[in-house]
């Protein structure tokens, strides 16, 4: 019978330790809840829609076009200020960043603080994935269309202009991009940190000839979209940290940089290099949350040099 009752304990308080450590998993951390995928033929892969979730207490919310934001309705009313931001991780903000704090979230309260006797709503719409690149930015567009936005910011990272065509190989393969919820947040922790990655070895894509070229096209097909709907386009590219003073890009980078200005130069693209921007800033290392994304501060400039950017395009003055 103490031996029975011992087991009964034991049994028991390992059920309540689980218990515990399953609810500081999903309250604390946010473990059990990722967002997940969905396979695309042409854009490659998109958050699936209508997704709400909390990771280490940020917010992210996704909507029915798979953006992080809020519901929208298809067409704009009159009276909004629409902007679509097309991007990757530094657009999305990743789960390290709270969706009120996002470069959409920020470029639209601070366009609503300054121009609200010309428009007393603005949306910023944030159509953006986890290493998404010119061409699933492209797919994307010809996908959706441009919700009317009255502009469109492309946001690129120097990584981008070497970015692969896009694939759905990932999903459901990387970790990353799962397509389920898992069962426990236990079991989320176990397979994202405790177990390593079984990606099959064909899983990158290659593309046939240039990736800068494919890139370049990518986006002159973007503003030729945008001014095919009278929607002003810029596009506007952040550096890696391992580019930013003391540093400084290395030699491929600064002829694919050399490159994207005279193209941009050619098609009559408005373009933001915050390279320089960055390096007049008395510690430009600060801007990062790690080697490529961007933290607190650093989405706050890049939104600040938008809207000033923004506000010339659309005469909002």
């Amino acid at each position: 019978m103490q031996l029975i009752q011992l087991v009964v304990m034991i049994l028991a308080t390992v059920a309540v330790s689980f218990a515990v450590l399953e609810v500081g998993l999903r309250s604390l951390f946010g473990f059990g809840n990722p967002l997940i995928y969905i396979a695309d033929e042409q854009i490659g892969y998109l958050l699936a829609p209508n997704q709400r979730t909390r990771r280490y207490g940020n917010r992210i919310e996704i909507n029915q076009y798979s953006m992080r934001s809020e519901a929208i309705l298809p067409t704009r009313s009159p009276f909004v200020l629409r902007v679509l931001l097309l991007g990757d991780s530094i657009a999305n903000g990743g789960w390290w960043t709270d969706q009120n704090r996002t470069i959409s979230s920020l470029l639209q309260h601070s366009l609503l603080t300054t121009y609200h006797h010309h428009f007393p709503q603005v949306e910023v719409l944030n159509a953006s994935a986890n290493s998404w690149g010119p061409t699933n930015e492209l797919a994307y567009l010809q996908r959706f269309g441009t919700f009317e936005a009255q502009a469109i910011v492309l946001l690129i990272n120097t990584d981008d202009l070497f970015a692969t065509a896009p694939t759905s190989l990932p999903v459901g393969r990387d970790r990353n991009y799962p397509v389920r919820k898992p069962p426990l947040a236990v079991v989320e922790v176990l397979q994202r940190y405790l177990q390593k990655p079984k990606l099959p070895p064909h899983m990158e894509a290659h593309p046939t000839g240039d990736r800068l070229d494919m890139n370049l096209q990518a986006i002159a097909q973007m503003h030729a979209l945008a001014n095919a709907n009278r929607s002003r386009f810029l596009l506007a590219m952040t550096p890696l940290k391992r580019e930013v003073a003391p540093l400084q890009p290395r030699h491929y980078e600064i002829q694919a940089r050399q490159r994207l200005e005279q193209f941009t130069k050619t098609q009559h693209i408005n373009y933001i290099d915050f390279l320089p921007i960055f390096n007049s800033c008395p510690d430009p290392q600060a801007f990062y949350h790690d080697h490529i994304h961007l933290n607190k501060q650093g989405n706050q400039l890049v939104s600040k040099i938008i809207e000033q950017n923004l506000s010339q395009l659309l005469n909002l003055f």
